[in-house]
């Protein structure tokens, strides 16, 4: 190899923070994920042997183990744009159960709203009316917002338009007028505010109507009100980002779920057999 691991790591690291917008806390996960890796995987001529590192973490819940697998994975596809010519032994894929998001209720959302002050109010609007990822928020550009759209760019840089509510944007429209802000909504001197702060702001938010709350649980209830008003499921895909529709039928699946879990609260029969 022209280069130890370790070194290439911190290439791939910056190339997934430069060039692929990955967040900290997933940049910190696939640096922590690599090191662990490199104190047990072997490497024979050009084959990377994943067996010693897949014992070792063997113990761990599947959808773990397929993440870890997952960020060497991609770390080996880079060491090969670099001109190694490396193949992975013992990478059998790990079947992952998919698990429903766990929703907050509209009713809960405007709850928190109602307590909370204009910064973190306007936060809390733009994920749940928006349906963005912490990510693209945090980066998002005043010169991306207009008063129908916005224009998201989002994993793998890829953008979409998504539908602005009148709501919103007047929002938007107070807080540029007290921000001093010049190219991302929210702005502090060293550039745009950190998903860490936005992510502090929500906690906020919600921990004085006694809830926790995170930013996906916000593009989760955003998604899930859409289908349930009978938004077109290729539309709700479409507007989330998602790169397969088959994420977004996850969504599907919750709206069922909750229907089920309505009607036996509020039939009498469910009731009845209930109180029997």
């Amino acid at each position: 190899m022209k280069k130890s691991l370790h070194a290439y790591k911190k290439d791939f690291l910056y190339h997934l923070e430069k060039f692929r917008g990955y967040s900290d806390l997933t940049l910190k996960s696939y640096d922590e994920t690599l090191c662990e890796a490199f104190r047990f995987i072997e490497v024979q001529s050009s084959v990377i042997d994943l067996m010693p590192y897949r014992i070792y973490i063997a113990h761990l819940n599947a959808k773990t183990i397929s993440k870890k697998l997952s960020a060497i994975r991609s770390f080996v596809l880079f060491l090969n744009d670099q001109g190694e010519s490396l193949s992975l032994k013992a990478d059998d894929s790990i079947k992952v159960p998919k698990t429903l998001p766990k929703p907050i209720s509209d009713a809960h959302i405007k709850e928190a709203l109602d307590a909370a002050p204009f910064q973190e109010r306007l936060i809390v609007v733009m994920l749940y009316t928006l349906g963005l990822r912490i990510s693209e928020l945090a980066t998002l550009k005043i010169d991306a917002i207009s008063p129908q759209w916005v224009r998201v760019v989002g994993k793998g840089q890829k953008s979409r338009d998504v539908p602005m509510l009148e709501v919103t944007y007047k929002m938007i429209q107070e807080h540029l007028k007290e921000a001093n802000a010049h190219t991302y909504l929210f702005e502090n001197e060293e550039g745009h505010l950190s998903e860490n702060s936005l992510r502090y702001l929500i906690t906020k938010c919600f921990k004085r109507v006694g809830l926790k709350v995170t930013p996906h649980q916000l593009r989760h209830a955003y998604a899930t009100e859409l289908l349930n008003a009978d938004a077109r499921i290729a539309d709700v895909s479409e507007l989330l980002g998602h790169a397969s529709m088959s994420t977004t039928q996850l969504y599907t699946k919750l709206g069922s779920a909750l229907k089920m879990q309505n009607y036996l609260s509020a039939h009498p029969l469910c009731q009845d057999h209930e109180d029997g």
